[in-house]
């Protein structure tokens, strides 16, 4: 474990200037483990009074009479566990307070800060998954109690931990509409600070592999370390899950060292087995406002004018997408193999294709064969199947990848990038020591091969790489199976390129 000043001195000094702010960060980045050692931290320190309290069993309840109860009890829960000297109210003022939900929480506050010797610091976890009249109940009135700490008792500090920053917390209507109150009307405009937690630095991931060494003498491989960062981009859980696996399943041996290759097969037994962070990030593809982001990313395309700010911020929040040079891309290479496998993953089952039907006699990767395998698929079942997926403009796509992988995980791996405006999917298949690199364009009405091959020779000069393969998947409702179906093949920038329409 990282020292946790080092991630939460902001916090920390905010705290100590009597301020509320909100923690953010990702799923699984640490928020929870932070709070607890904050509250202990605090509590040791002897200067402040604090509690962790959970609002999970208040989410997505709307309704100020169910809601406050439930809040009221948590905060009961939370003191008699961090804090048991401390006097609460008791179970008649409890009720009295309850009378007037919309006051309640002010109440409850008021009387406990009265009765502590020490200033008061709450944590509440998940604040953000409480919704509508209640939510807004909730922050106009830990506003109220802010606002009057001069003359009544109140928390010296609140912090409010969850996904997003609570400027950017949305109502669901009864329709499912977002509704994001920012600006002046919000309820909660008090908050010094929005606080995040980011994700582990290379140096940081070294660090923490290395007190596994100083623990058990085990070392890990200069490219294992590094490849550990690049695959996860420093996300706590994917970092911690990675190493976890190699050291308790696969490389129990302590005086073996772990080594690059290790990585990759912990990274695929993750992804395979669905283990809960992966489960989890997955059931948010279904959702519309994940799907009407992410689809045109997998297509290349740039984000359709339908897409509202508070929905990026949304799949943003979730860890699905990082910013980066004011762009959005996937935010790390394990969720760019994950959201395709995932989305394509009962296709993938029923492809009857074996991975020794395109492995050559001294072992290399027949990519030809493989491509015009695809071709054949295509044209058969493939275009028909496409039709099915939820992301259905990204379905040409989905179904090339799931095709790829059913027979590339034989032995090798897919990369993906998704070349956002760029209208194309770059592809790289690694096999033992080759690598393939394939773009994936779709053609239209205005989409031209002379466009499409600039972008495949830009492609492999980045890659280094003299010749590579387009799939030029021909939307065109005028053109026949047989004019689609060609391979052909052009040179372009100096660059050999096999072209397969579909």
């Amino acid at each position: 474990m990282l020292p946790p000043e080092r991630r939460l001195g902001r916090v920390l000094e905010l705290i100590e200037d009597r301020k509320y702010v909100t923690l953010h960060s990702g799923r699984q980045t640490g928020k929870t483990t932070s709070a607890f050692w904050l509250v202990e931290h605090l509590n040791a320190a002897g200067r402040h009074r604090a509690a962790w309290i959970d609002l999970q069993t208040a989410r997505e309840q709307p309704d100020l009479d169910r809601a406050f109860p439930i809040i009221l009890g948590e905060l009961a829960r939370a003191f008699a566990r961090d804090l048991p000297s401390l006097a609460r109210p008791s179970s008649d003022e409890v009720r009295a307070l309850l009378a007037v939900p919309e006051r309640a929480l002010l109440g409850y506050l008021s009387q406990v800060a009265a009765r502590s010797d020490r200033p008061l610091v709450l944590l509440f976890d998940e604040a953000d998954g409480l919704v509508g009249p209640a939510m807004v109940s909730f922050l106009t009135q830990l506003r109220a109690g802010y606002l009057d700490r001069s003359r009544e008792p109140f928390p010296s500090s609140v912090v409010l931990i969850g996904l997003r920053p609570v400027r950017d917390y949305a109502l669901a209507e009864a329709q499912g509409r977002a509704v994001s109150w920012l600006g002046t009307t919000s309820p909660f405009n008090i908050s010094a600070e929005a606080a995040t937690l980011g994700p582990f630095t290379r140096a940081e991931v070294a660090e923490l592999l290395s007190q596994h060494t100083q623990a058990t003498g085990q070392r890990f491989a200069v490219a294992a370390a590094d490849r550990i960062f690049e695959l996860g981009a420093g996300h706590p859980w994917l970092t911690s899950a990675m190493a976890d696996q190699i050291v308790a399943r696969d490389v129990t041996d302590r005086a073996r060292e772990v080594t690059a290759a290790h990585v990759e097969a912990a990274k695929e037994t993750i992804i395979r087995e669905r283990r809960t962070h992966i489960d989890s990030l997955v059931a948010r593809l279904r959702e519309p406002r994940v799907q009407k982001i992410l689809a045109p990313m997998i297509a290349g395309q740039v984000t359709g004018g339908d897409v509202l700010d508070d929905d990026v911020a949304y799949v943003i929040a979730l860890g699905l997408l990082v910013e980066e040079g004011g762009r959005l891309a996937i935010a790390n290479p394990i969720y760019r193999e994950v959201i395709p496998r995932a989305l394509a993953h009962v296709q993938e089952l029923q492809l009857a294709q074996e991975t020794a039907w395109y492995v050559r006699g001294d072992g290399s990767l027949d990519v030809d064969k493989l491509l015009r395998a695809f071709q054949d698929f295509w044209r058969r079942d493939g275009h028909l199947a496409a039709e099915g997926f939820g992301y259905r403009e990204a379905g040409p796509h989905l179904m090339l990848m799931a095709f790829l992988q059913r027979v590339v995980n034989g032995g090798g791996r897919v990369e993906r990038e998704y070349g956002l405006g760029r209208r194309a999917l770059d592809l790289m298949i690694h096999w033992r020591d080759e690598r393939h690199a394939i773009e994936v364009k779709l053609r239209r009405d205005t989409e031209t091969e002379a466009e499409a091959l600039g972008q495949v020779a830009a492609y492999l000069d980045l890659a280094g790489i003299a010749a590579g393969s387009l799939v030029m998947f021909d939307l065109r409702r005028d053109v026949s199976w047989q004019d689609k179906l060609a391979v052909r093949d052009a040179t372009h920038d100096g660059k050999q390129i096999r072209i397969f329409g579909c």
